[in-house]
């Protein structure tokens, strides 16, 4: 094979990891197998141990896939800021995250992710996609640790309102955790 040109196997690999993303968002680590990324990738399950050699390598390959898309996102967010502003900068990272994760599909594989982050590679997987966000929304808003902390913070929180429907309930309580949060 020519240098430069990639195999067959190669281009498959993240068509496998894109499919994994959407297939354990739907299911969840536990309610997915290896047989399901398969199937909706349209290869056998003997392929997709070809690239990944367990279930929890696969799920960890979705994760970086995932944090791929996100940090994209970040970038763009932070090339369409306002001003140089380091608040303005993470404000319009947040707001293209929020676009991002509009389909929740990216929202609900790290959500799933955080439930079983005790296994060593999913674990492994989380920390460094979040090593990422972090790392990038403090080299490209040059905004001190303490605002970058409350990014990630006013995050999750917003994971939080998106996936447990807090936006939908009128009560106090709800409304207090959801005060100034808007989502697509």
């Amino acid at each position: 094979m020519a240098r430069g040109i990639l195999s067959t196997a190669e281009l498959r690999r993240p068509v496998v990891a894109a499919t994994a993303v959407r297939a354990f968002a739907h299911g969840g680590y536990h309610g997915t197998t290896v047989a399901d990324v398969a199937r909706a990738a349209k290869i056998s399950p003997a392929y997709v141990f070809k690239f990944f050699p367990s279930k929890e390598k696969l799920f960890a390959a979705a994760l970086e896939s995932c944090f791929d898309q996100v940090v994209d996102a970040l970038e763009r967010g932070a090339g369409a800021a306002a001003s140089a502003d380091p608040a303005d900068i993470l404000d319009a990272m947040g707001d293209a995250y929020a676009q991002l994760i509009a389909d929740r599909t990216l929202l609900i594989l790290q959500v799933h992710a955080q439930s079983v982050a005790e296994i060593p590679e999913i674990g492994a997987g989380l920390r460094a996609g979040l090593k990422r966000v972090v790392e990038l929304a403090r080299a490209r808003s040059g905004a001190p640790d303490e605002a970058v902390q409350r990014f990630m913070a006013y995050g999750q929180l917003c994971h939080l309102i998106v996936t447990a429907g807090v936006d939908e309930i009128p009560e106090g309580w709800a409304r207090l955790l959801d005060a100034g949060i808007r989502h697509p």
